[in-house]
């Protein structure tokens, strides 16, 4: 890269295209890449290996082929697997792993190893997150990626090797949520869209790289007021893949600012680092169980913990005076919890919009319509508690 590109430039370059860093990577250093399907595992793992862990996203590229291998009621992000895994678009990617996430993730996962020949390696991380033997179960399985990815790199995985990663991405981690606390706290100096670059280059870039990257994009920066006059919003939910950046460019346009998120390319994905002290794996056993409780997620089961009392939670801490749901269409986990979502905000009182999205034919002006009227509202409401002083 040339020293006049900036980092964040360099971060949406791999951002926009993860297979072309990918190639690049390796011809650089000559070890392989493997393609992680969302959202529970351990990059830390393939990292320890000498191996690059490249969260497989949506691209843009409109589905083709995917649409005749899984059926048009599968959700965008997973027939886009599809398409991408018919389409020879995967096989930069030297092997596939996943810990499971939903059922229509594992439809796309079934496609990837009919189609490829690459190695596929799937673990079941147990979903019920109450039970007394969940961190058994958990640390048989990230025990076994462990092994498998030896295997695979043919490098072991030590607890020494595993140690180390785990620092480098908690310091990472630790960056990205730094910037998300000043966002809510009325620092304006990066937008949603910027935000979201960041986390997704963060799921696909050598993870020093991209610290390093960061680091430097922090350091030349400088903070900035968030206007005043906007409406506040929380963004949720969108659990696998980044939502279009012309999606957040409009709330934005509309007179509203992001100041707090649950996104997957978001607050989600950085909220809960590993410990660094004792057994390494113990640390990624005791992160998984605990970034449910940071984050609550439809997919997991946990009598103790819910999205919707996360979500009030929330909006409380930052101040937020709406909250705008982004659900994937067909997205089955989150269609499930909706109802609980809505019954909460209402009862507190929380504006909540629901934009419901897919990979192709998104209706923006119709969505700005939806927004612009509920910020009125909002507006609507402050004038009257103003009036009411």
């Amino acid at each position: 890269m040339s020293d006049a590109v900036s980092p964040l430039a360099e971060m949406a370059e791999a951002a926009e295209d993860p297979a072309g860093y990918a190639q690049r990577w390796k011809a650089r250093t000559g070890r392989p890449a493997v393609g992680v399907l969302p959202m529970n595992f351990p990059a830390e793992i393939a990292h320890a290996a000498g191996v690059l862990p490249v969260v497989v996203q949506e691209d843009r590229n409109p589905i083709t082929l995917g649409n005749n291998l899984l059926s048009e009621f599968n959700c965008g992000y997973s027939r886009n697997l599809a398409d991408q895994a018919a389409t020879g678009r995967l096989d930069v990617f030297d092997a596939i792993f996943m810990a499971d996430h939903c059922i229509q993730l594992i439809g796309a996962a079934d496609v990837i190893r009919e189609l490829s020949d690459r190695p596929f390696h799937f673990g079941q991380l147990i979903s019920s997150m109450n039970d007394p033997w969940t961190a058994d179960r958990v640390r048989i399985t990230l025990a076994d990626f462990v092994e498998q990815m030896s295997a695979f790199a043919g490098v072991e995985v030590t607890d020494e090797r595993l140690a180390g990663s785990i620092r480098a991405y908690n310091r990472g981690r630790g960056l990205l949520r730094r910037l998300y606390t000043e966002r809510r706290d009325g620092d304006a100096r990066f937008s949603p869209t910027e935000l979201q670059t960041m986390v997704k280059s963060s799921m696909v870039m050598q993870r020093e790289e991209h610290t390093a990257l960061l680091e430097a994009l922090v350091a030349e920066s400088a903070p900035a007021s968030r206007d005043g006059g906007r409406i506040r919003v929380h963004l949720s939910a969108h659990l696998c893949h980044a939502p279009k950046p012309e999606l957040l460019e409009l709330i934005e346009e509309s007179g509203g600012t992001v100041v707090d998120d649950d996104l997957f390319h978001g607050v989600r994905h950085v909220s809960t680092d590993a410990d660094e002290d004792g057994p390494p794996l113990d640390a990624l056993v005791s992160q998984y169980l605990r970034r449910n409780r940071a984050v609550p997620c439809p997919t997991r089961a946990q009598s103790d913990v819910d999205w919707d009392s996360y979500l009030v939670d929330a909006v409380r801490r930052s101040g937020a005076e709406a909250v705008i749901s982004l659900m994937v269409k067909y997205c089955e986990p989150h269609m499930l919890y909706l109802p609980e979502v809505r019954k909460r905000l209402d009862a507190e009182g929380v504006p909540h919009l629901l934009l419901e999205t897919e990979h192709e034919g998104m209706p923006l002006e119709t969505m700005r319509t939806r927004i612009e009227a509920m910020f009125e509202q909002v507006r609507l409401t402050r004038a009257r508690m103003r009036a009411s002083v």
